[in-house]
């Protein structure tokens, strides 16, 4: 949306975690207030409207008539966690949530870097979004002490951490899946 312009593009205003999504780490995306290239977005005019608001949980009105359903599905990245992490974001603050993001990014960046097979961008994309960072960092660990991981084919690797992301989240009972509104059939 043009003149929408933000501090932080990386977690939106309305709570999506956009450093964690595929549209913006391809480039196709600038995040949330990033600048050219925005979608047009009810939530930006709803900001502007209230003072431009950096975060919709400043608003006197949130959680407001726009969040009625608006965590049922998915996009490019996992919706469910965005009160949540607005909670989180009200109890230690926005550096420290930035700086765990940021944690989270590289922790995606590693797993593209070293455990995609080149078909598993959006599975590590809603796992790193979902899971808890003390949960990813085990992972992690796990991963980097598997002896002779690097002599395994890529699509090994991947399934080895595909494996250890899906084992986890199951004791956690989080679905690693991005939920698609049905198609509208008429």
């Amino acid at each position: 949306m043009k003149n929408f312009v933000r501090n932080e593009p990386l977690f939106s205003l309305c709570g999506l975690n956009c450093g964690l999504c595929v549209m913006h780490m391809g480039g196709y995306c600038p995040g949330c207030g990033g600048g050219e290239g925005n979608q047009s977005c009810s939530i930006a005019k709803c900001s502007i409207a209230h003072g431009n608001l950096q975060y919709c949980f400043q608003c006197k009105e949130y959680p407001c008539v726009k969040y009625v359903g608006m965590d049922e599905y998915d996009s490019f990245v996992p919706h469910r966690n965005r009160q949540k992490d607005f909670e989180k974001v009200q109890q230690i603050g926005i550096e420290c949530y930035l700086q765990e993001l940021q944690r989270k990014i590289n922790i995606l960046e590693q797993l593209l870097e070293k455990y995609n097979d080149g078909r598993h961008k959006t599975f590590f994309a809603a796992a790193v979004y979902l899971l808890e960072l003390p949960d990813l960092q085990t992972v992690m660990q796990s991963l980097e002490n598997q002896e002779n991981i690097w002599d395994l084919s890529p699509k090994e690797r991947t399934s080895i951490a595909v494996n250890s992301l899906e084992n986890l989240a199951n004791q956690r009972k989080i679905q690693l899946k991005l939920i698609k509104k049905p198609k509208n059939t008429k």
